[in-house]
């Protein structure tokens, strides 16, 4: 799996992601801190790569449709503590890894996964 991470993700997650066999680039490696989310998005796009990011703007699939990305992944930990928001995404890698389909958006809480995989679909919990 291809990942980038958003400029609000700890280099500490790349290099634990990275550990883990994933191809990892983030915002700030590209030179796109402060960038626009359009270009982010388009820059996911284009490198075929699944934005992971705290930002829910892109949790809007009518504003960033996941079916034309290779996924986006939104961390929702019960408070922004960097110890949380790995903790987060490490315990759901499992399913990422395993269920995660090309196209669609999770949204990853502490004890809730919420799946977005195209329209006409319903929103559905894990």
């Amino acid at each position: 799996m291809r990942f980038k991470l958003d400029e609000n993700l700890s280099a500490v997650l790349a290099q634990h992601l990275t550990e883990k066999d994933y191809d990892v680039a983030t915002v700030a490696d590209e030179g796109l801190l402060g960038c626009e989310d359009q270009k982010l998005y388009d820059a996911c796009r284009a490198e075929h790569r699944i934005l992971i990011t705290l930002d829910m703007d892109f949790a809007n699939p009518l504003r960033f449709p996941p079916e034309s990305t290779a996924g986006i992944i939104v961390l929702r930990p019960a408070r922004p503590l960097m110890s949380l928001i790995r903790s987060a995404l490490l315990n759901a890698l499992d399913r990422i890894s395993s269920q995660f389909t090309e196209g669609s958006l999770w949204i990853v809480e502490p004890t809730n996964i919420r799946i977005y995989e195209s329209p006409g679909k319903e929103w559905e919990g894990l």
